[in-house]
């Protein structure tokens, strides 16, 4: 995880509510996982997705335009249940929501 931060750039993301992460409880295909963030905090700049036990953890990262929503839907691969954790990159700052996803057959 440390290197993944690293790699980032990402220095202690603190949590917040302002992140909406939805994802499923239970994925019964670990390869297509569905995922949505939103983000209301303002100035949102990125939105990277990483999977805790994945063998590579970032799974996506976006760079948000500026004047566009910090709205993405997207799909990923979990290899294995584990904590789905996004950092959203506003105003210069890092902030973070997880979630645990069950998986039950593995898709990476």
């Amino acid at each position: 995880m440390d290197e993944a931060l690293d790699a980032l750039g990402v220095v202690i993301p603190e949590s917040s509510v302002a992140i909406e992460l939805t994802a499923p409880e239970i994925a019964e295909n670990g390869a297509i996982v569905p995922i949505t963030v939103i983000s209301s905090l303002p100035r949102t700049s990125q939105i990277a997705i990483l999977v805790e036990k994945n063998p590579s953890m970032l799974v996506a990262n976006f760079l948000i335009p500026e004047g566009t929503e910090g709205n993405i839907t997207t799909r990923i691969k979990m290899a294995q249940t584990s904590s789905v954790i996004v950092l959203v990159k506003a105003d210069g700052r890092f902030y973070r929501a997880s979630k645990e996803v069950k998986v039950t057959a593995g898709g990476c």
